[in-house]
C-alpha cells in the first residue's frame, strides 16, 4: 500500500522540489552540497537518484489535503517546504551528534566539513521557505497566511526540542515528562503541521486541520517511542542496525528513562566512565527485570490509539482517508 501511495503523489513532489532547488541555486559545487542529502546526486554531483528516507512527511501534507475532500496539488509546495524543513534539521542534527553516516551514505559534515554542512543546513532552511511562498499562488491570501504561521511557529518548535535533547545529554535528572515534552517539540511538532496545513490548504477549515494536527501530533509521538523501543529491543534484520545501540550510546530514550527511574544498579551502570558490551548487556538485563518495554509499549499504543481517534473526528473521507489510515499502520508494522 505504501508503494501504491509514493507513485502516486512523489513523482510530482520530487519535481516541485527540484524546480525550487533548480531556480534558486545556480553554483555548482554548492548545489551538490544541497541535492546530496536529498539524494540526488552523489558527492561528486552525478546523478544518484536514489531516495533519501521515506518522505513521510510530505506525503502526509498531500494525503491530508485530498483527504479533506480537496486536491492535493495546491498543497505540493507545502509539502516540498517541510521536506527540505526536515532535512535542514538531519544536516545540521548530524553535526551536533558527530553522526559520520546517514541512509547508508557519509554526512554532509563528514564529507566537506562542519562549516560547510552548517552553511548547507542554513540554505536548506531558506530554501524551504522559498518553497512555501508558492502557496501564495495556490490558495486564497487569508489561508496562506495561516500556513505561514503553522510553519513558523513548528520552527521554535523543532528548535525547542533539539535544545532539550542536547541539554539532556548531560543533566542528570530527566523525568518521562521531560522526554515527552522534548519528542513533541522534536519529533512531534513537524508531523502534526504536516496534516495540519494540509487539511487547511485542502479545506480553508480551521476546526477541520486542528483534528488533522491532533492526529498528526499523537502519530508523531507514538513513531517516536517506537523508535525508542527497536532502539534496544528491535531486530536487526528489519532496524537496520544493530540491537541495543541507543544504550551503547547511553541515550536518554523513554524505556531508559522508566528503567533509570526504578533501579539504582541501572543508575550506578550508566555513571561509569567505561560502558561497553558487558554493562550493555546489564542495562538490557536491568529494562527487562523492571518492565521497561511494557511501560514503552503501553505509552506507545496510548499515543497510537489517539492517533486514530482523531483521525476519526476529523473526518479523513475517499481514498486519501484510507490511505491515511494505511500509512499510519505501516509505519507500526517495525517489529520488536
Amino acid at each position: 500500500m505504501f508503494g501504491q501511495l509514493a507513485s502516486r503523489y512523489l513523482a510530482e513532489l520530487d519535481a516541485t522540489m527540484r524546480r525550487v532547488v533548480d531556480e534558486m541555486v545556480v553554483t555548482p559545487d554548492f548545489g551538490t552540497m544541497l541535492r546530496y542529502p536529498l539524494g540526488w546526486v552523489d558527492q561528486e554531483g552525478q546523478p544518484y537518484n536514489h531516495t533519501t528516507g521515506k518522505r513521510i512527511r510530505p506525503l502526509l501534507v498531500l494525503l491530508s489535503a485530498e483527504a479533506t475532500g480537496g486536491d492535493f496539488h495546491p498543497a505540493l509546495p507545502a509539502a516540498a517546504a517541510v521536506e527540505l524543513l526536515h532535512n535542514f534539521s538531519l544536516v545540521h542534527d548530524d553535526i551536533e551528534d558527530d553522526s559520520p553516516t546517514r541512509h547508508g551514505r557519509p554526512t554532509v559534515w563528514a564529507v566537506w566539513g562542519r562549516a560547510n554542512a552548517i552553511n548547507a543546513g542554513d540554505a536548506l532552511f531558506a530554501l524551504a521557505y522559498a518553497a512555501l511562498q508558492g502557496v501564495s499562488a495556490t490558495v486564497p491570501p487569508e489561508i496562506a497566511l495561516k500556513v505561514w504561521r503553522i510553519f513558523n511557529a513548528t520552527n521554535i518548535e523543532l528548535t525547542r526540542g533539539q535544545h532539550l535533547d542536547m541539554r539532556f545529554e548531560h543533566q542528570a535528572n530527566v523525568t518521562v515528562e521531560d522526554y515527552l515534552s522534548m519528542i513533541r517539540g522534536k519529533s512531534a511538532a513537524l508531523v502534526a503541521t504536516c496534516a495540519q496545513m494540509g487539511a487547511l490548504i485542502g479545506s480553508g477549515d480551521e476546526v477541520t486541520a486542528g483534528h488533522f494536527a491532533d492526529f498528526g501530533l499523537n502519530l508523531g509521538l507514538a513513531f517516536q517511542i517506537r523508535d525508542d523501543i527497536l532502539g534496544i529491543w528491535g531486530d536487526p534484520a528489519v532496524t537496520g542496525k544493530s540491537a541495543a545501540t541507543d544504550i551503547l550510546s547511553r541515550k536518554k530514550s523513554l524505556p531508559v528513562l522508566y528503567g533509570l527511574s526504578q533501579s539504582a544498579e541501572l543508575v550506578e551502570l550508566y555513571g561509569r566512565e567505561t560502558f561497553g558490551a558487558d554493562e550493555v548487556s546489564a542495562a538490557v538485563r536491568i529494562l527487562d527485570q523492571v518492565g521497561a518495554q511494557a511501560f514503552t509499549v503501553e505509552h506507545e499504543t496510548r499515543y497510537y490509539n489517539r492517533a486514530l481517534a482523531a483521525l476519526e473526528e476529523a473526518n479523513a473521507r475517499g481514498s486519501a482517508g484510507d490511505g491515511l489510515l494505511a500509512l499510519t499502520q505501516f509505519l507500526f508494522q517495525r517489529a520488536y
